[in-house]
Order: C-alpha cells, then structure tokens, then sequence
C-alpha cells in the first residue's frame, strides 16, 4: 500500500481519476501536483495538523484534490451532502470545527445564508467565478509544487445520513501517521476480501460524501488503480461504462441493484459485464431475491459487509456465504458478535436481538455525549442501532433498523421484510413500512410504495398489495393500509430516508 505520490513517481502518466460524462481526468503526476499546492494553501490559511475542513460539492476532481490536500497535511476533512438545507450544513460546519469550507458554484445560492450562520469561517468556491467569494484553484495556483516539510495523513470525518434524526459525526483523535498509513478495515475490504490492486480499474457509481463511495475511491489511487467517477448513477450507462472501461471492481447499493434489474432484458444482456471480479455492496439490507438475480446475472462476484462510519467493526459474506445462508450480512471480521437485550443480556443463536460489535473498538460521537454512551454495551461493545440474529454458524441477519421496530399489540414486527417482499412485486418501484398509532393496538402496520406506473394507484391496488403480504407472511405483519407516493425519500446511497415519512404520519 503507497500514497499516490509513490505512483506519480512510478507511473506519472497513468490516470488516477476520470469522471465518466465529461470525460475528465487527472494523471497521479496532475494528482500529486496539485495537493501539494493544496497543502500548502491549508498551511497558508492556517489549518495545521489536526485541523479541519468541509467542502461541499457535487462528484468532481476538484473533491478528490481537496481530500487529498487534506489528507497528506494531516487535516481532517467532512464532505458535506449537497441535499442538506443551509441550516445543516453550518450545523455540520460548526459541530466538526471547520476553519475552512470550500463549495463549488453550484451551491453559491446558499453562501448568504452560510456566511450569516458561520459567521468568520472563510467560504471558497471551485468552478467558475462567483462574485465575492475566493477563487479556491487561484490560491493552489499561486502555491510550491513541493510538498510541505510537516506531512501526516490526515483522515476523513463523515457525519451519517441522518436516516433516524440529526447527522451525527465520529470524533477522530490526531495522532502523527505516515501517509500510507490505511484504515485496517479498507485493508480488510479493499485489498484482503476484494483484491484490489494497480490493475484495477474501479467504478463509482454513487455521491462521494459517502463513507464507502469515499474512501473506496480514495484506496484505489493508494493501490495504483484507476477510478471512473460516475457524476449520477443512471443503471444502463453504469452497464455502458463496465463494458467501456472494462471495470473491474465497483461498490454499490441494493437500490441500484433493483434499478438496473428492471432494465428490459434486451437492455440488461447488451452489455458485457464479464470483465467484473468485485461488485461490493452495503448501505442497506439487500432483499433475497434481488440477490439472487443479480448472482445469477453477474456470476458469484457479489461481496456483502456490514459496517458503520463508526468503523467499530464488519462483516462480510461472499456470494458462495449468502448462497449457503441466503439473507445473511456475513460474519464479523473482527471479534465476535453479540445479540443482546434492553437489559444487555447476551441472547441465544436464533433470538432477535440488537446487534453489537464486541471489537474492542471505540469511538465518540461529536458533541453527543450522551448518544456515545447509549451506544456501548461496555467498552469496546458497541452497537450502530439495527436488530438482528446470528444463526448456527455465526452468521449475521440484520431484520431492521431497532428505531423503525413497530410493536403492535406487544408484538415486534420488523418493517424490512415487507419492504423486501413489496420491492420484488412487479407494480412497485419503491417501497417503505413504518408503524403508525392505533388506539387499540398501539402502532398498525403501513406501507407507503411509489408505482412503476402512477395510474395504478387505486384502491384495488392497493387490495391486491395487501392481499400478496398476508399471502407470504402473517397476518399480523401485513399492512392495515397503503399510500401511494410519486417518489421516496432516499440518499443517493440508497438509505432510505424511513423518518421523514414515519414523522409525516405521526405528527397527524
């Protein structure tokens, strides 16, 4: 494992990153260049070893030069998602300690409203010209090529989606790393698990404010590969792309999955995929049948983990894994794995319990320190907030989300297997299920779903869809009710946005 500059020493030419619309790309001699300079601007503006920064942009090379500045100068650096209102965004700047926050000129709408909450935190802007607001390359331009005298790996600092309240961010501690230094657990996935290597050619399909999307792209230039960056996911040009650039590894989310699946075959077999030795997957559970199309279609490639910013521990399941035990996220990588009770009580092989990393591994919540406690059966133990079971063999079944857990009539019903079974029914593109109050049994089952085809939103849909859960699971598990939506809220990672909706519901 080598920091990019060892490639641009040893294969200057080779592209490092190339968006996949426009064509784009920077070579590791362009890469290694150009953060250098960014180091030095980071140094001349004042952010130190152990300082941070956010930035907040769509998919382009400006992103990755920033992360690298940031990451041969000992910085830590946020990627902010660019759906966040005004309001999130300062929140996430302040609560991460940003000195710097640098967008690019498609969000300069909002800098009125950013300056006025971030109050002296300079804003500069990549892109065309943006009247008031710092040119960023203007100020790298005017920087040395050469390296600052002081460089650490810097490490990334990414707040979560927000799928069941506020962002949260991980605090990392600065400690002096030498710039290859990698996180074990990339290591693991990237290298160990996915063979990664310089002969890869790696696509990403997904926005790189993501952990996985980021820090997947970010091994690729460490190993000597090459990434093609998909500026939107769009699932024929993702087929397009694999056969064009012949990829090798990808790293995607179940939704993308369905998409492409729903492609007309005479679309789907028109590309050849062969070339694919690696199509990681996480974000969300991935519904059994999907998997199993897609293993059918790609071949056994599919590698599953289970994982958290947190990087407090995973699991892992290759397709011969799940074929053996269909549904599973894996076994853990990294010490065992707890089911426990409210009462922290370990349960047995087969029980429904919250799901806990018995690691070893801390960490912090920013500014939350009550969130971190609540997060930690003991030190070391500690739990991302989902409900699952281990089976026989130790392998992990996660049932939902512990937050989305509806309790009807004292029963626990579980929202993801309903989910799962109403995405793989022909009429639906998308689907949530959620509790919602019931006088007598306290929350009832609901189930919001969007179309594929908008015109069959009528109430005999709705029977037919209610009637194809009760036919599949029992009766207590199906829906009361369903609501018919245009489209759902979910992050391009393929998280669905569950509370939005569930709030919608209850605040009625």
């Amino acid at each position: 494992m080598n920091h990019p500059s060892f490639h641009a020493r040893t294969t200057p030419d080779k592209i490092v990153y190339q968006m996949a619309g426009s064509g784009k790309s920077l070579t590791y001699a362009q890469l290694d260049r150009r953060s250098n300079q960014g180091a030095q601007a980071l140094r001349h503006l004042g952010v130190g070893p152990g300082g941070s920064i956010a930035l907040l942009m769509e998919n382009r090379l400006e992103f990755l030069e920033l992360c690298w500045s940031a990451h041969r100068s000992g910085v830590f650096y946020t990627a902010l998602s660019r759906y966040l209102q005004p309001e999130e965004i300062a929140y996430i700047v302040r609560d991460c300690g940003a000195q710097v926050l640098v967008i690019s000129d498609r969000y300069a709408p909002q800098v009125p409203m950013l300056r006025e909450a971030l109050g002296d935190v300079p804003i500069y802007c990549v892109g065309d010209a943006v009247p008031g607001l710092p040119d960023w390359d203007a100020l790298c331009d005017a920087m040395p090529v050469t390296p600052i005298p002081d460089q650490t790996a810097g490490s990334d600092v990414l707040y979560s989606s927000g799928t069941t309240g506020r962002p949260k961010g991980i605090i990392r501690r600065y400690e002096a790393k030498p710039l290859d230094f990698i996180m074990p657990l990339l290591d693991l996935l990237c290298v160990k698990m996915c063979g990664m290597d310089a002969d890869c050619t790696y696509l990403s399909p997904a926005p790189l404010y993501h952990a996985a999307p980021l820090r997947f792209t970010m091994t690729v230039a460490q190993m000597g590969g090459t990434a093609i960056i998909m500026e939107k996911f769009e699932p024929e040009e993702f087929l397009r792309l694999v056969q064009h650039h012949r990829i090798t590894h990808s790293q995607l989310v179940p939704t993308m999955f369905v998409r492409m699946l729903k492609l007309p075959d005479a679309v789907r077999t028109a590309y050849d995929t062969s070339t694919l030795q690696a199509a990681v997957h996480a974000a969300a559970p991935c519904p059994v049948e999907v998997k199993r199309q897609m293993i059918d279609w790609w071949g056994p490639i599919l590698i599953e983990y289970y994982a958290g910013s947190e990087a407090s521990g995973v699991t892992l399941a290759t397709s011969q894994e799940w074929l053996e035990h269909a549904g599973t996220v894996g076994r853990s990588l990294i010490g065992p794995v707890r089911i426990l009770d409210d009462d922290m009580q370990e349960l047995p092989q087969g029980r429904i319990g919250n799901v806990y990393f018995d690691s070893g591994i801390s960490f912090e919540y920013r500014n939350d320190p009550e969130k971190t406690a609540k997060a930690f059966a003991r030190p070391g133990c500690s739990t991302l907030g989902d409900v699952g079971y281990l089976d026989a063999d130790g392998y992990l079944f996660l049932t939902d989300r512990a937050a989305y857990t509806i309790i009807s009539g004292g029963v626990n019903i579980y929202p993801q297997e309903i989910e799962d079974l109403l995405i793989g029914h022909p009429l639906i593109a998308d689907a949530a299920v959620f509790g919602v109050p019931n006088e007598d049994l306290g929350e009832e089952v609901k189930a919001v779903v969007q179309l594929e085809d908008p015109a069959r939103a009528t109430p005999e849909t709705e029977a037919e869809l209610i009637a194809y859960i009760r036919a599949r699971l029992s009766h207590v598990k199906a829906p009361r009710s369903v609501d018919f939506r245009q489209d759902m809220p979910r992050t391009e990672t393929g998280k669905l946005l569950k509370r939005l909706l569930k709030d919608e519901y209850w605040k009625r």
